[in-house]
């Protein structure tokens, strides 16, 4: 096996994201928007570290590859909807976040499940 270069990119540029969020929230942010940004730019950095380290871990096979996706995938739709609800004022996006908050779980359980199985 090799490791997936594909999900290393995702979370690379899940991490930049992050960053920039998080650095707009410091710096540029309203208070109301500033902990939504926050809040998604933790959980999408953290997702984003997860991500690679599953995209390292050969031995976890396609479990491990499984969960860095679902966790970063996760991570993304999370901080995307909080960041809508916050720059556009549009509360409906908070139906998506749980979504996120989910995929984010589902990448935990592949994650024990690749342990199990390694």
């Amino acid at each position: 096996m090799i490791v997936s270069r594909n999900l290393i990119l995702f979370a690379a540029l899940n991490g930049a994201l992050a960053i920039a969020l998080g650095a707009f929230a410091a710096h540029g942010a309203g208070p109301q928007v500033k902990s939504l940004l926050t809040t998604g730019g933790e959980y999408q950095l953290i997702h984003a570290v997860f991500a690679f380290g599953c995209a390292q871990w050969i031995a976890g096979g396609r479990f491990a590859r499984l969960a860095g996706w679902l966790g970063a995938v996760g991570g993304l739709v999370f901080c995307l909807s909080l960041a809508l609800i916050a720059f556009l004022s549009a509360p409906a996006f908070g139906a998506v976040a749980p979504i996120g908050g989910l995929l984010m779980i589902a990448g935990w359980v592949c994650l024990a499940i690749a342990a199990l199985r390694s």
